[in-house]
C-alpha cells in the first residue's frame, strides 16, 4: 500500500484520561501528596497502541462494546482528542458526525445553522454556498430554513444535522453509532445515499453496532477490545467476532452471578461451550438450479447442553439471504463430537453467486461457533438452459427467479 492511497493512518495511538481519587482536596492537601509522590488521581487508558490504515475509497467499520474506545479514537482521528502516545494522519478534508446535533443553535434558523455548521467543519462561505442546495433537498426541508431551529421536531433537526455532515463535499466521512435516522422514507434515502458513497470511491468510517449495516456496507473493518485491536480485515469475519463475543461476554456475566464467583475465577473463565467448528462443501462449487447443494459440519461440545445449526444462502450481489434453515426441532444434547450433513436445493433461482453461512447455537438461540471467512464457500449457480438466441428468456433470467407465466392478449 503506497503512502498516496492512504486516507487515514493511525500509527500506534495511546489514550489515557486521568481520573481523581478524592472528590476535592485543598491546596495543602495537594501539595503535600505531590512530595509523597501521590498522584492524587489514577490513570484509565482508554486506547493501547492502536494501529491501522484506511486506504483511499474505503467504507470502513470500526466495532466494539461500549467501553471499548471507539468514540475516543474518533474524536482523536478527527482532532478533538490529542493522543498521548502515537500520531493519526489524515489526507483530505475530514468530515465528523460524532454526535447529533453538534454545532448548532437552537436560535438561529436553519440556513444559519447550516452556515454555522458548514463553518466548523473548516468549510469556506464558498464551498457551502456550493453545498447549500444538497443539503437542503437532502434534508427535505426547504420551506422551513428561513425558521429558527427550536422551533423544528426533534426529527427536522436530525434529519439537518445529518445532512450537512453526509452532504458536506469532504474527502473523509466519519459517522458514530448511525446509519440511517429519520422516519422510514428518509431512512431509504439514507441507505440510496450509502449505497451511492460506497460505489463512488469516497472514504468513510463508521462505528455501529449494527453488524448487519457493516456487512452491508464496509470492505474492512476493526475491532477494539479493551483498547486494543483484537481483530481486523474481512468485515464478515470481525462481525462474527464481534457477536461471538457478545455471547461469550452475556455468559460469563450469567456465569458469574449464578455462581457468586468474580470475573477472574476459574469458573467464569470457563465459558467457551464449543469448538473445533468445522465446515465442508461437498457438492461441486459451481452447480445448476436442478444440482443438490451438500455439505457437512463438524463441532465438538464442551459441556452438556443442547445445541442447533443455522444456515443461510446469501445472494452476494443483491446482498439479500435468499434461503435460510436451523435444526431447531432436532436439538442435539451432550458433550462430544457432532458430525452434521444437510443437503437443499434451489430448482427456481436464475444465475446466482451464493455465500454459505453456518453458525451453532445454543437451545436460547445464541451463537456458539461460526464459519469464519475461510469456511465460507462461494457457489455459483449458473443455467444452461436458455439458448443464447432467445433474448426474452436471457431478459427474464435477470431476476433472482425463474419465470413461470404466461402472457394473453385479447385483442378487441
Amino acid at each position: 500500500m503506497t503512502e498516496n492511497n492512504i486516507a487515514v493512518k493511525v500509527d500506534h495511538v495511546s489514550k489515557f484520561f486521568k481520573l481523581p481519587t478524592e472528590a476535592t482536596q485543598s491546596l495543602r492537601t495537594t501539595m503535600v501528596n505531590r512530595f509523597r509522590g501521590i498522584k492524587g488521581y489514577k490513570e484509565q487508558h482508554v486506547l493501547k497502541d492502536i494501529s491501522f490504515e484506511v486506504e483511499k475509497g474505503d467504507f470502513f467499520g470500526i466495532l466494539g462494546r461500549n467501553g471499548s474506545g471507539k468514540s475516543t479514537l474518533l474524536k482523536i482521528i478527527s482532532q478533538i482528542y490529542v493522543p498521548e502516545k502515537g500520531s493519526v494522519t489524515v489526507n483530505g478534508k475530514l468530515v465528523s458526525f460524532i454526535e447529533l446535533g453538534v454545532g448548532f443553535n437552537p436560535e438561529l434558523t436553519g440556513r444559519e445553522n447550516v452556515y454555522l455548521n458548514g463553518a466548523l467543519l473548516g468549510f469556506s462561505r464558498e464551498e457551502i454556498d456550493a453545498m447549500y442546495d444538497d443539503i437542503v433537498d437532502f434534508a427535505e426541508l426547504r420551506e422551513f430554513m428561513n425558521q429558527k431551529l427550536k422551533n423544528y421536531s426533534s426529527g427536522m433537526q436530525v434529519r439537518l444535522a445529518f445532512s450537512v455532515a453526509i452532504k458536506a463535499q469532504g474527502d473523509v466521512l466519519i459517522l458514530d453509532e448511525v446509519l440511517a435516522v429519520g422516519d422510514e422514507a428518509f431512512q431509504r434515502k439514507c441507505n440510496d445515499y450509502f449505497q451511492e458513497r460506497k460505489k463512488s470511491g469516497k472514504t468513510t468510517i463508521l462505528v455501529t453496532h449494527d453488524m448487519g449495516a457493516v456487512k452491508k456496507y464496509c470492505n474492512k473493518a476493526v475491532l477494539i477490545e479493551h483498547g486494543l485491536v483484537k481483530a481486523i480485515g474481512n468485515p464478515e469475519n470481525v462481525a462474527n467476532q464481534y457477536s461471538f463475543d457478545n455471547t461469550i461476554t452475556v455468559q460469563q456475566e450469567n456465569l458469574e452471578e449464578a455462581k457468586g464467583v468474580d470475573s477472574e475465577s476459574a469458573e467464569a473463565k470457563e465459558v467457551q461451550l464449543v469448538e473445533n467448528f468445522k465446515l465442508d462443501l461437498l457438492s461441486p462449487k459451481q452447480i445448476s438450479p436442478k444440482d443438490t447443494i451438500h455439505f457437512k459440519m463438524e463441532y465438538t461440545v464442551l459441556q452438556d447442553i443442547e445445541t442447533y445449526m443455522a444456515l443461510s444462502l446469501t445472494d452476494i450481489d443483491r446482498n439479500i439471504w435468499i434461503y435460510n434453515d436451523n435444526s431447531m426441532n432436532q436439538l442435539q444434547t451432550g458433550k462430544g463430537k457432532k458430525v452434521v450433513h444437510y443437503s437443499c436445493s434451489l430448482p427456481n433461482v436464475n444465475d446466482l453467486k451464493l455465500k454459505l453461512e453456518v453458525t451453532v447455537r445454543d437451545k436460547d438461540g445464541k451463537m456458539l461457533a461460526f464459519s469464519d471467512a475461510t469456511q465460507t464457500p462461494i457457489i455459483m449457480v449458473n443455467r444452461t438452459d436458455i439458448a443464447p438466441d432467445d433474448f426474452s428468456a436471457l431478459d427474464s433470467a435477470s431476476g433472482l427467479i425463474q419465470r413461470n407465466g404466461s402472457w394473453t392478449f385479447t385483442n378487441n
